[in-house]
């Protein structure tokens, strides 16, 4: 799946395009290295992400194209 889809589906970044956006600032890295929105996610990636000040990092748990709300927070895991 890509990053993008995955950061929204997985409701990390709340909009696809947003997502979009801070892949192309250089702001979402995979495996320690910056990442483009197409980059594939699977199951042990790590992904860090930056908005300000703030850094989050998450392992990757499940890659599905469909989750419900309640659901979404079993796709990963804060680091």
């Amino acid at each position: 799946m890509r990053l993008d889809k995955y950061l929204k589906v997985s409701r990390l970044i709340k909009r696809r395009t947003v997502a979009n956006e801070a892949c192309d600032a250089g702001r979402v890295t995979l495996n320690g290295k910056v990442a483009r929105a197409s980059a594939e996610v699977k199951p042990g990636d790590v992904i860090g992400i930056s908005f300000g000040d703030r850094e989050t990092r998450a392992e990757v748990l499940l890659v599905q194209d469909n989750v419900r709300k309640e659901a979404a927070g079993e796709m990963f895991r804060y680091l």
